[in-house]
C-alpha cells in the first residue's frame, strides 16, 4: 500500500492535506493466451474498469498474432503512448490494428484531456475481435512508478508506459512488445532503455497500406515558426517560413487578459457570405454582445465554432461588414498574402455605421471534428500534398497529403484538421476515409448526417432488450390504473403519411353547456423508464430527425410507430389533458390531468380534416367534435396574437418521390390550412398548462423552453428592407413588431409581407430548454409565442425534453415517482444543452436535405421561375423563388452593374434591381466539372442585354405559371 498526498486549497483561502491510500497488487492479468503465470490465471479480472472492456474473456490478446509490418515481422503486441491515441485515432480504429495492450495510464489521461476520444478508444475496448486490453498497470505492483521531485506529470506518465513494456517483455519472453509514439523525447528513451519502439508513421508505412498512411496525423514541428519570436527569425527562416498570422498569446496571459477585462472569451462563427469576416459572440456581455472580426490576421487560424479569446480594437480601428458575396477559390495559392488585395476586398467606407471589432489572440478549446468534402487535386504531376474542400462553407480549406489522389478526386471524403501553424495559409490535415460518389444521393445523404452529427446507426442490442415481446396487449391491472376514455371520439392529425403519431384530440358538450376538450399525447414514458439502456439511447439522440425521404428515430420502430402510436387500430396509452371551456369566449374553467387509456376514431390527414369540417352534410359525432375545436382554436389564436405573438413565416415546401428510386419528381409547396392551425393552437395550450403545472410543483428543476427576445440591432436589416419601402417596422416590443408586420403591405407586390416575415424570422434567437431553477423568472418568456411560461409536452415519440416533462407531471399528478437525476438541476441543465444542440443540428439536417433534393430535381431541368431580391450586396442579388422554397444567389460579375449602398440597389443601362423586385431567373444545375456541381441562376427578365439569357419557355407562359398546390 502507498499513500499518495495532495494539498487541497479551499474556498476560504486554507490549505487541507489529503491523504489518499493506494493499493497494490500482484494478482492482476496480462490478459494474454501465452500466459502461464498463476499469478494473471487466478486473477478474476477486477482489474478491468467497468464499461471499458468485455468483461467475459479473461484473456483478450492472442497468443500467435499475424504481423502486418516489415519492420517486425514476428508476433507482436503494440502499446501506444497517449499521444497516439489523442492525434493517431483514425489509425488505430483501423481492423489491422489488433493485440493492443493500453495502459490505464493512458486511458485515464485520454478520459481527462478528450470525452471524444475517450469514448472512441471505449468502443475499441469494447469490441472483442479488435483484441484491445486494458492493462491496469497503476494498481500492479510491479510496474506501477511514482513520480520523481524533477519530473512532470507528463513524464511520469511516459515513463509508467515504458514501464510496461519492459514488464510485458520479461513476462512474455516468447513475444514482442513494441512502443508505439510519435514524441521524440520518449522514443529516445525507450530505445535507450532496450524496449521496440517507433513513430506512428514508420510503423504505418511498414505496412504496404498506403490508404493508411493518409490518415496519420499532420503534426507542426516544434522549431516551426509557431514557437519563434519574431526577432528571433533568421533570413533563410524568414525565407523559407513566410509568417502569415500573429502569434497566439500563452494560456497564461489569455486567463490573465480575461480576469483583468483586457480579453473577452466568445464562440467564434464565420460568415457563410464572405470568408474573410466572422464574429464572435459573447456570453452574458450586455455592452458588447458580440465583436466583429475582419481581414486574415484578426481571424487569426480560428474555425467555426472554436472558443476564443478576443481583444478589442480601438474604436478608430472598427469595421463593419462588407456587402461583398466573398468566396475563397478553390486552388492552394500558397501561403503569401496579398495585403494590398485582402485591403481592397475588406474596404470600409467612412460614413458607415462601424460595429465592436476585435481580434482573435488566442484559442481557448478547439471544436474541431471530421469534415466531409471533397479533393481539388493538385496539377502538378505526382504531387502529394492536395486542398480539400470543405461542404460546409464556414470551414476554411485544408492541406491534406495523400497519395490516392487519381482514386479520391471524384468522391465524398471525409478528412480531419490536425494543426494550423502560424506560417500556413490554411490548416493541415489528414484523409479519414471515403464515404462514395460525388452525386450519388446515398452518399450525399451520408454526408448531411454526417456534417450535422445526426446519429444514424442501428439501436444496440441493449436498447432493443428493453422493447416489450409482440403479441402486445394492455394488461387489466394497468389499465385498472388509468382513466379509461376509450368511449370517446378522439381522432390525430397528422400531414399525410405521419406513422409516428404523438397526439390526438376531442371536444365533447358538458350537460352545462361548455365544452371539454382533450388533447392525449402517447404515453411514451411506460416504456421508457429512467436509467434503462432504451433511456439512456433517447437522451442521447433526443430528437427524431425527418428527411425528406427518411426518418431517423429518436426510439426504436416499435415504439415509433406502433405501440406508442395513436392510431386507428386499437387501445394505446396517453397522457391526457382535458379543459372544460366556455364556448363564446375560450376561458378555461377546469384543467385535469391523467394518464389514461384512448382508443383513436380515425387518423386524419389535415386535408381530410378540413373536408370534414366543410362538408355541410357530415352530421357525425366526430365531425362536430372537429367543428367545435375549430371555433375555440380560432378564439385561442385570436387572443394570442391580440398578446404580441409573432406570425412568420418560412419557405416550406413538400417533394413528390419516385415510389422506387426515391428521387424527387415534382415539388409542391404547402399549403397551410384551418386544421393546421387547430391543432396547433391546441398543442400550444397543452404545453403552456402543463408548464405551469410542473414549474409550480418543481419550481427548482422544471424542464421548459424559453425563447429570448433577440437585441435591438438584430432588427437593423429588417427595418432597413422595409425602409425601402417607406414602411416603419417597430422593434421595441414583440407586440409593436407583430402589430408592425400585419400593417406593412405593398398592393403591388402581394409576397411582399411574406418575404417581410421570413427576414423577421431570421432576426430570431434560438429557443432554448433550461433548468427552471437556473434562470430567474424574467427569462422564462417565450417572445414568439408571447408566452410567459412554455415548454413541449405534445410531441414524447420524437422530442427527449417531452419526455423529462412527462415524467414531471407524472410525479406532480401522483401518477409515478421521481429519481434523483430528474431533481437534480446541473444534470437536468446538461440534458437540455445535449437536447438544444441535438435539435438545432436536426433543423439544419432537414433543411439540408431539401436543398439536396431541390438539386436532384433540377439536375437535369432548366426551369424559368419568378424570384424576388431579397438582399443587395456589391457582386450580387439575393434571391427567393417561393415555387420551389428556394433561396439562391444571381452574381453579377464581369457586368458594369453600379451599387448603390444606401438605397441598396444595382443598376444597369436602364434596368434597376431593389429589394423585393420581381425578377424572372433560369435555375439550372452546372454540371461541367463533376467535381463542383452547383445551382446556378441567371437572369431572364427583366431583359438587359449582355447580361440576360433567353428563357426556357416565352414569358407570357411562365408569369401566368401557377403554383402547383
Amino acid at each position: 500500500m502507498l499513500d499518495k498526498i495532495f494539498m487541497k486549497k479551499t474556498r476560504r483561502g486554507n490549505i487541507l492535506k489529503i491523504v489518499r491510500e493506494h493499493y497494490l497488487r500482484d494478482d492482476i492479468s496480462c490478459g494474454s493466451e501465452l500466459c502461464t503465470h498463476m499469478s494473471c490465471l487466478s486473477s478474476n479480472q477486477t482489474n478491468q474498469p467497468k464499461s471499458a472492456i468485455n468483461l467475459k474473456s479473461k484473456t483478450v490478446l492472442e497468443s500467435k498474432p499475424l504481423s502486418a509490418s516489415s519492420l517486425f515481422t514476428d508476433s507482436h503486441y503494440i502499446i501506444p503512448d497517449t499521444n497516439i491515441i489523442l492525434h493517431q485515432m483514425d489509425v488505430i480504429e483501423d481492423p489491422a490494428f489488433k493485440n493492443i495492450i493500453l495502459c490505464q495510464t493512458v486511458l485515464q489521461e485520454i478520459k481527462q484531456r478528450s470525452i471524444s476520444c475517450y469514448q472512441r478508444i471505449t468502443q475499441l475496448l469494447n469490441t472483442p475481435d479488435r483484441r484491445v486490453f486494458c492493462f491496469v498497470n497503476e494498481f500492479h505492483r510491479d510496474v506501477f512508478v511514482t513520480k520523481m521531485d524533477s519530473e512532470t506529470i507528463n513524464d511520469r506518465n511516459d515513463r509508467a508506459i515504458r514501464q510496461v513494456c519492459k514488464y510485458y517483455s520479461q513476462h512474455l519472453p516468447s513475444i514482442k512488445i513494441v512502443l508505439l509514439s510519435d514524441d521524440v523525447d520518449n522514443l529516445r528513451k525507450a530505445r535507450e532503455e532496450g524496449i521496440l519502439a517507433v513513430s506512428c508513421r514508420e510503423y504505418v508505412e511498414s505496412m504496404s497500406r498506403p490508404e493508411l498512411v493518409d490518415r496519420i496525423a499532420a503534426k507542426e514541428e516544434k522549431k516551426s515558426a509557431e514557437e519563434l519570436d519574431e526577432k528571433q527569425l533568421t533570413d533563410s527562416t524568414r525565407k523559407n517560413k513566410h509568417i502569415v498570422f500573429p502569434e497566439h498569446w500563452k494560456l497564461s496571459d489569455i486567463q490573465a487578459g480575461l480576469k483583468s477585462g483586457k480579453l473577452f472569451q466568445g464562440t467564434y462563427q464565420s460568415s457563410r457570405e464572405n470568408y474573410l469576416e466572422a464574429n464572435v459572440f459573447l456570453n452574458d456581455n450586455e455592452k458588447y454582445p458580440q465583436i466583429f472580426l475582419q481581414g486574415y490576421r484578426n481571424l487569426n487560424r480560428a474555425v467555426h465554432d472554436d472558443i476564443v479569446a478576443v481583444e478589442l480594437l480601438p474604436e478608430s480601428e472598427w469595421a463593419t461588414p462588407t456587402s461583398l458575396i466573398l468566396e475563397e477559390g478553390e486552388e492552394d495559392v500558397g501561403d503569401y498574402i496579398n495585403e494590398k488585395e485582402e485591403d481592397e476586398q475588406i474596404i470600409n467606407k467612412p460614413n458607415v455605421k462601424k460595429l465592436p471589432s476585435g481580434r482573435v489572440v488566442g484559442i481557448i478549446k478547439r471544436s474541431w471534428r471530421p469534415y466531409c468534402g471533397m479533393l481539388q487535386v493538385s496539377d502538378l504531376t505526382d504531387a502529394v500534398r492536395h486542398m480539400f474542400i470543405p461542404s460546409e462553407k464556414r470551414i476554411p480549406k485544408i492541406r491534406i497529403e495523400t497519395r490516392q489522389s487519381e482514386k479520391l478526386k471524384n468522391q465524398r471524403i471525409v478528412v480531419s484538421i490536425d494543426c494550423w501553424p502560424r506560417d500556413s495559409r490554411y490548416p493541415l490535415g489528414h484523409f479519414v476515409r471515403s464515404l462514395g460518389p460525388i452525386g450519388d444521393k446515398d452518399t450525399e445523404n451520408q454526408v448531411l448526417l454526417l456534417e450535422h452529427d445526426v446519429p444514424n446507426y442501428p439501436f444496440p442490442q441493449a436498447v432493443l432488450d428493453c422493447l416489450p415481446s409482440l403479441p402486445w396487449t394492455i394488461p387489466e391491472e394497468e389499465k385498472a390504473k388509468r382513466l379509461d376514455l376509450t368511449h370517446l371520439n378522439i381522432c390525430s392529425v397528422d400531414p399525410p403519411g405521419c406513422t409516428d403519431i404523438d397526439d390526438a384530440l376531442h371536444c365533447i358538450v358538458l350537460p352545462n353547456g361548455n365544452y371539454q376538450c382533450g388533447v392525449h399525447i402517447a404515453d411514451v414514458t411506460h416504456f421508457i423508464r429512467p436509467g434503462t439502456a432504451i433511456d439512456d439511447e433517447a437522451r442521447r439522440r433526443s430528437t427524431t430527425v425527418y428527411l425528406v425521404d427518411q426518418r431517423i428515430d429518436m426510439v426504436p420502430e416499435l415504439l415509433s410507430s406502433n405501440l406508442c402510436s395513436l392510431r386507428d387500430d386499437g387501445a394505446r396509452y396517453a397522457f391526457s389533458v382535458l379543459w372544460e371551456i366556455q364556448p363564446n369566449d375560450a376561458k378555461i374553467v377546469k384543467t385535469e390531468f391523467h394518464k389514461s387509456v384512448i382508443l383513436s376514431r380515425a387518423s386524419l390527414t389535415y386535408v381530410q380534416a378540413q373536408m370534414k369540417i366543410d362538408d355541410k352534410t357530415a352530421s357525425d359525432e366526430l365531425t362536430q367534435g372537429l367543428r367545435r375545436l375549430n371555433k375555440i382554436a380560432k378564439i385561442l389564436k385570436a387572443e394570442r396574437i391580440r398578446n404580441g405573438a409573432l406570425s412568420l413565416a418560412s419557405n416550406e415546401i413538400r417533394f413528390n418521390l419516385d415510389s422506387e428510386t426515391h428521387d424527387p419528381i415534382d415539388v409542391i409547396s404547402k399549403e397551410l390550412m384551418e386544421t393546421n392551425s387547430m391543432v396547433e393552437e391546441f398543442m400550444l395550450l397543452a404545453n403552456i398548462t402543463v408548464a405551469k403545472k410542473i414549474y409550480e410543483i418543481f419550481p427548482q428543476c422544471a424542464c421548459l423552453r424559453r425563447h429570448p427576445a433577440p437585441p435591438i440591432s438584430n432588427f437593423d436589416p429588417l427595418i432597413k428592407a422595409a425602409e425601402s419601402k417607406d414602411i416603419k417596422i417597430e422593434v421595441d416590443s414583440g407586440k409593436q413588431l407583430a402589430d408592425s408586420l400585419d400593417k406593412a403591405v405593398d398592393r403591388d407586390n402581394l409576397f411582399f409581407n411574406t418575404m417581410l416575415r421570413m427576414l423577421t424570422t431570421r432576426c430570431m434567437m434560438q429557443a432554448l430548454y433550461f433548468c427552471s431553477g437556473l434562470f430567474p423568472e424574467a427569462e422564462f418568456e417565450h417572445y414568439g409565442l408571447a408566452a410567459p411560461i412554455y415548454t413541449h409536452f405534445t410531441s414524447p415519440i420524437r422530442r427527449y425534453a417531452d419526455i423529462l416533462v412527462h415524467r414531471l407531471l407524472a410525479a406532480a399528478i401522483n401518477a409515478d415517482t421521481t429519481y434523483p437525476e430528474l431533481l437534480d438541476k446541473h444534470v437536468l441543465q446538461q440534458t437540455c444543452n445535449n437536447m438544444n444542440y441535438r435539435h438545432k443540428m436536426a433543423q439544419y439536417a432537414g433543411r439540408a436535405s431539401v436543398d439536396l433534393h431541390t438539386q436532384l430535381f433540377f439536375k437535369d431541368r432548366h426551369v424559368d421561375e419568378e424570384a424576388y431580391v431579397l438582399a443587395v450586396k456589391k457582386n450580387a442579388l439575393q434571391v427567393l423563388i417561393p415555387r420551389y422554397g428556394l433561396e439562391g444567389t444571381l452574381y453579377l460579375n464581369d457586368f458594369p452593374f453600379v451599387f448603390n449602398e444606401v438605397e441598396p440597389s444595382q443598376s444597369a443601362e436602364n434596368v434597376k434591381f431593389r429589394l423585393f423586385d420581381k425578377l424572372i431567373v433560369k435555375i439550372s444545375i452546372e454540371t461541367k466539372n463533376v467535381q463542383h456541381q452547383k445551382m446556378k441562376l441567371q437572369l431572364v427578365s427583366p431583359k438587359l442585354n449582355g447580361f440576360s439569357v433567353e428563357p426556357e419557355k416565352n414569358l407570357e407562359e411562365t408569369s401566368a405559371k401557377k403554383l402547383k398546390k
